[in-house]
């Protein structure tokens, strides 16, 4: 029985004569002797431990049935999905003038019109709940609550309507929180409402300058106030970005949040990013945070202190899991203020890889976008393939594939 090819193996830096074994496809991590390795290399493994290194995806019994597993899992996952999740971006508007932006040769008074909004909840209807998904969106910009009046009427519309059709409806959105105030999340609770992901760029300082409102005035002290007045209300998730000069500063923004009482019984998963290049006028795409590794040697030291710092005063963190792409699943979409459709937010300044509209549908977007690039031996034989991917994983009591 040979060792799986999604693993990764270190010598164990506290215990002699071990190693640490880490399966990139369970999410798996074990301690185990050099001589229980050496007899699983050999075949000569017991009977119990051979159980247990297979049901935690350490050892395959045919690695050819393992590389063809790995090649149906989007195809498995696709198959048992009930769910139709949507970014809805509203405008591309801010009440905030970040200095490091990516959207910033995009940024303007561009917003959806009712007209747009009107097309949306017709199409979510008629091709979603209508044929039994439920839908979960997440409101963008911009600054999504800029657009709170149209936020609300898509919202009280899906609602309605999923509830006729037997089906569910929720919504979160990302907003840089300083119109998050406890009487919005109040009016849009009965809609469906449930989260919201909200930026702080570290302690007080640093943030506002690096996130100040468009008078100049820091918006720290805004931002934390809401947080404050509405975690009891929906789930919060806090991220932040950094740079090479200031990381080291972020653990006093988390030391903050504790002395004002917002402790990790009351804030969900904690991600700080490092800051990216502003996004191009042209096909040349900068890559996004998340989507990417980076050989820079301060980033990997950047995240690994911060994830410590992080953990270290009891907030949660996002763990390594199987992930993948939203752009290979057909149950995953960006519609932009406009109309037009494409397979991720970060594609919406550039025309050419919108996948359709909603008033034409979607066109065959596989070539253009580079559908199942990964089925080729290289990529099938990558230990990190299952961490490349960012593929949903189920929630805790909800029915999983396999």
């Amino acid at each position: 029985m040979p060792l799986s090819r999604y693993l990764k193996i270190y010598p164990c830096p506290d215990k002699a004569d071990s190693f640490i074994v880490y399966s990139t496809r369970k999410g798996a991590l074990i301690r185990v002797s050099s001589a229980l390795l050496a007899a699983a290399r050999e075949g000569a493994l017991g009977e119990a431990d051979r159980r247990t290194l297979s049901r935690l995806a350490v050892f395959t019994e045919d690695p050819d049935a393992e590389r063809n597993e790995m090649l149906s899992t989007v195809d498995r996952a696709k198959r048992c999905n009930s769910r139709f999740k949507a970014i809805i971006v509203l405008n591309l508007d801010c009440n905030l003038a970040c200095p490091y932006c990516y959207e910033d040769p995009f940024r303007g008074r561009h917003y959806m019109s009712t007209a747009t909004a009107g097309q949306l909840i017709e199409t979510l209807v008629d091709n979603q709940l209508r044929q039994g998904r439920d839908v979960q969106l997440d409101f963008y910009g911009g600054e999504a609550l800029l657009s709170k009046s149209l936020l609300t009427k898509i919202a009280a519309a899906l609602s309605d309507a999923a509830h006729s059709h037997g089906r569910k409806f929720s919504f979160g959105m990302v907003t840089n929180g300083t119109l998050l105030t406890r009487s919005t999340v109040e009016e849009l609770l009965p809609l469906g409402f449930t989260g919201a992901k909200v930026t702080l760029d570290g302690p007080k300082e640093i943030h506002d300058r690096q996130r100040p409102f468009i008078s100049g005035n820091g918006s720290f002290d805004t931002i934390v106030g809401n947080l404050k007045g509405v975690w009891n209300l929906i789930d919060l998730q806090i991220g932040g970005n950094f740079s090479p000069d200031n990381y080291r500063q972020f653990p006093r923004l988390l030391d903050h949040l504790l002395k004002e009482g917002l402790t990790p019984d009351k804030v969900g998963l904690i991600q700080f990013s490092p800051i990216i290049p502003k996004a191009a006028k042209s096909a040349e795409i900068s890559i996004v945070a998340g989507c990417t590794s980076s050989a820079d040697a301060w980033l990997a030291e950047a995240a690994l202190f911060l994830r410590e710092e992080t953990l270290k005063r009891g907030y949660a963190v996002h763990k390594p899991a199987m992930a993948a792409c939203m752009v290979e699943f057909d149950d995953y979409m960006t519609v932009n203020y406009d109309g037009r459709l494409f397979k991720c937010p970060a594609f919406i300044g550039w025309p050419e890889l919108s996948v359709g509209t909603l008033t034409d549908g979607i066109s065959d977007y596989s070539a253009s976008h580079n559908l199942n690039l990964w089925k080729n031996e290289q990529c099938l034989d990558c230990c990190y393939l299952h961490m490349l991917w960012r593929l949903p994983v189920p929630h805790a009591g909800k029915k999983q594939c396999h």
